[in-house]
């Protein structure tokens, strides 16, 4: 017999999911710098920061699935999101230049990676956190009922 799947149930699948968006994210910027040798700008580096401790803090709240993992993770997702954005319209251009956070070091506008004639390293990025956010709110939703 088949039985409805519990709201708990899509919860931890929706934490998963974060999870590997997460560890997707975090190991392609390993392999961008380490392997590509493309070297991170500042912007990048803060990126960096956000997204490094949900791959630790998301599979702490799925043995045994705990809800509150959603109030950890959120706020480094949701800040990251906001750094990955600017980041964005600082690269395509509607950042003025008297505001780019990047003055030492590599540029925080130059684009390194181009793929389909659209997609750079700060849109993975900012998709990734826009992502995971949306689920960290899904999942709350679903647990909370």
């Amino acid at each position: 017999m088949n039985s409805p799947a519990r709201p708990h149930d899509s919860a931890w699948t929706l934490v998963f999911a974060c999870w590997l968006i997460a560890s997707v994210g975090a190991l392609g910027s390993l392999f961008f710098s380490e392997v590509m040798g493309y070297p991170p700008c500042v912007l990048c580096w803060y990126q960096r920061i956000c997204m490094y401790p949900l791959v630790l803090v998301l599979p702490a709240g799925l043995f045994p699935f705990d809800r509150k993992v959603v109030r950890y993770a959120l706020p480094l997702s949701l800040l990251g999101a906001l750094i990955a954005v600017f980041h964005l319209l600082l690269v395509a251009g509607f950042i003025p230049e008297s505001i780019k956070p990047c003055v030492q070091g590599i540029p925080c506008t130059e684009v390194q990676v181009v793929w389909f004639g659209f997609v750079t390293i700060p849109l993975l990025s900012a998709l990734s956190f826009l992502l995971i956010s949306a689920l960290l709110v899904l999942t709350y939703r679903r647990s909370s009922t």
